[in-house]
């Protein structure tokens, strides 16, 4: 999804820029690295997407790989699937759907960057390192 999706939106980001408008303008003033323009701001986050799902795809970095998708879909869910706004009751119930999938998607995507490989988690193995000097 994450290759197919982001791949589309850096060839074609003219057909999100209305949607990502609502979502861009607000980010973009309260954090600086966000860009001010919709188009760009749709470019950069589908090449994270595009890089960070090959990655994951690769086993390569999945940890920081699965983190930078998952950031990435709460710009994509909030500009997206807006069914808060939809009047039509079928097309907001769609747009529910869609929503709530992407927020499955994320939680998915937040379990899999936590996870290490039934090693250790970070936590333990800072409370339990070995300081050599």
């Amino acid at each position: 999804m994450f290759l197919y999706g982001g791949a589309d939106a850096l060839l074609n980001p003219a057909r999100l820029e209305a949607a990502a408008e609502p979502v861009v303008d607000p980010l973009a003033e309260h954090v600086p690295a966000v860009p001010r323009r919709p188009e760009t701001a749709i470019r950069l986050n589908a090449g994270v997407q595009v890089v960070a799902a090959a990655l994951l795809a690769s086993g390569r970095f999945t940890r920081p790989a699965a983190l930078a998708l998952a950031a990435t879909l709460v710009p994509v869910t909030l500009a997206g699937h807006r069914f808060w706004e939809v009047k039509d009751e079928e097309e907001r119930a769609q747009q529910r759907i869609h929503f709530l999938k992407n927020l499955s998607m994320c939680g998915g995507l937040l379990i899999t960057a936590a996870d290490t490989g039934a090693g250790p988690s970070l936590a333990w193995r800072a409370r339990h390192r070995r300081w050599t000097g």
